[in-house]
């Protein structure tokens, strides 16, 4: 007889939040928000601090700040949280090889094959939270549960620092009364239409007939019936194929310079080639992103040949992207700047015969990427890059 299968779902708190205080400790106790410093970007994360005040991720900073005046605010360093997130899920990686990471803060682990070397799966979530505290400074919650859908929701139950079992003997018990927005999926519009139709929990969907559930769901209704009931067989997925690294960023004030634009968009370039190396990725692929100041949004792309993970070169295409597109459009004021690279492969080892020119260029890299991991990405500039601002 085949043992049943035991999930866990681990979610850092307030990841990003979480990791600038602990590396800040003026910010420790504080009402914080991750995500820019103007009124025109949205949350990326909400300390449990601001959160007191209604505070939301992908809320717009300038209600978060209407709802919490005090709340100091500060830009993401997405290479740091990568780096904290690399020994988050190397502990995950101890106790199972079958790890799918749906962010650098949240993972599914089946631990089903790991229970005679590790333990009972409670056990295992025990010491996962552990260890996280123990090594990085952080807390996670950990939901356990039979299946992907039933751990997720249980990890959200009992926020900051929680573990939740869900047994099949207490399943139905738990999810029953929850309110319907905790169905993972629905998504905010469909569940105000599920609740105007008079279904506010799981246990009222889960009971709900085909009558009742066909116009709001169509064709798909059993399925969203099977969910609310903790239904789920989705396997555990090892490995995900990244598709693209990408930073944008948009502006308090729309940006009318080309000088302006061109020195955002070398910052961005920049952060985005140090997540490649990071990650051990090269891109093939290099985008633009413009937003003007009518909303108008427009997108642009270059194929780079080899791929490459080089500050410059990912530099020199996003510029010309830029440029191109202004000569059609030269008074154009801009309101949010990206960059992406896409295409991605596993990095390979330099060819013996590349150019001598690159390999001072990696050579720099690698000493500006450890300076900004020890003083913080604002800590130093390229000035080869800067100097070719128009």
């Amino acid at each position: 007889m085949s043992r049943s299968r035991s999930i866990l779902h681990v979610d850092m708190d307030a990841f990003y939040a979480s990791v600038e205080q602990r590396d800040n400790p003026e910010l420790r106790g504080k009402p914080l928000i991750v995500g820019g410093t103007s009124g025109r970007g949205v949350v990326a994360a909400a300390s449990y601090e601001v959160r007191k005040f209604g505070v939301r991720s992908a809320m717009p900073i300038r209600r978060a700040l209407a709802l919490c005046p005090q709340a100091i605010c500060v830009r993401p360093r997405m290479r740091r949280y990568a780096e904290v997130s690399a020994q988050v899920f190397a502990i995950f990686r101890d106790y199972t090889p079958l790890v799918e990471g749906l962010s650098l803060d949240e993972a599914y682990l089946d631990v089903t094959a790991s229970q005679g070397l590790k333990g009972d799966p409670v056990s295992i979530a025990r010491d996962i939270k552990q260890r996280i505290a123990s090594e990085t400074k952080l807390t996670a919650s950990v939901g356990v549960a039979g299946n992907k859908l039933v751990a997720k929701i249980a990890s959200d139950l009992d926020k900051p620092d929680g573990l939740t079992v869900v047994t099949a003997e207490t399943l139905q018990s738990v999810l029953d009364p929850l309110p319907i927005r905790r169905l993972p999926g629905l998504g905010r519009k469909k569940g105000e239409q599920v609740h105007a139709a008079g279904l506010t929990t799981l246990g009222e969907l889960r009971c709900a007939d085909e009558q009742r559930l066909r116009p709001l769901f169509g064709g798909d209704w059993a399925r969203w019936r099977e969910r609310a009931a903790g239904i789920d067989d989705r396997p555990v997925i090892a490995e995900r194929e990244e598709k693209s690294v990408s930073n944008e960023r948009t502006f308090a004030v729309d940006l009318a310079e080309h000088r302006a634009m061109h020195a955002e968009l070398v910052a961005l370039a920049d952060q985005v080639a140090a997540r490649l190396r990071t990650k051990a990725l090269r891109a093939a692929c290099i985008g633009i992103k413009i937003r003007r100041h009518d909303f108008r949004t427009v997108t642009r792309q270059l194929t780079l040949a080899p791929a490459t993970q080089d500050s410059a070169t990912i530099v020199r295409a996003a510029r010309q992207l830029l440029d191109e597109w202004l000569a059609q459009e030269p008074a154009a004021r801009l309101r949010l700047l990206g960059v992406s690279a896409s295409a991605l492969d596993d990095e390979i080892q330099p060819d013996l015969f590349s150019s001598v020119e690159a390999v001072p260029q990696r050579k720099l890299d690698a000493t500006l990427d450890a300076i900004r991991d020890r003083f913080g990405a604002g800590s130093v500039a390229r000035a080869s890059l800067l100097n070719r601002r128009r």
